[in-house]
């Protein structure tokens, strides 16, 4: 599945398939945003440049992202717990 992710520090909206949790750009991390795919695609050129940039005042980015609270459940997140363990 699709979703919609706006990195802070690139400025920049990212489409990515799960919920990821850092960026592909510059692998700070991410916010996940409400806007569902389906929505999102259906946005005239506008209307996404007016979201990346609404998206970069802190007080509607907060409003407008979705907490993600399953990735402690996902196997990658296992794995890192694992490997954070094993360095200290």
């Amino acid at each position: 599945m699709m979703y919609i992710h706006f990195c802070q520090n690139c400025k920049r909206i990212h489409i990515l398939n799960g919920h990821k949790m850092y960026c592909p750009r510059c692998s700070t991390t991410l916010v996940e945003l409400q806007t569902t795919y389906l929505d999102y695609v259906s946005y005239s050129p506008l209307e996404r440049t007016l979201l990346a940039e609404l998206c970069q005042n802190e007080t509607y980015l907060k409003e407008l992202s979705l907490p993600y609270r399953m990735h402690k459940y996902n196997k990658w997140y296992k794995v890192l717990q694992l490997q954070v363990a094993r360095s200290s």
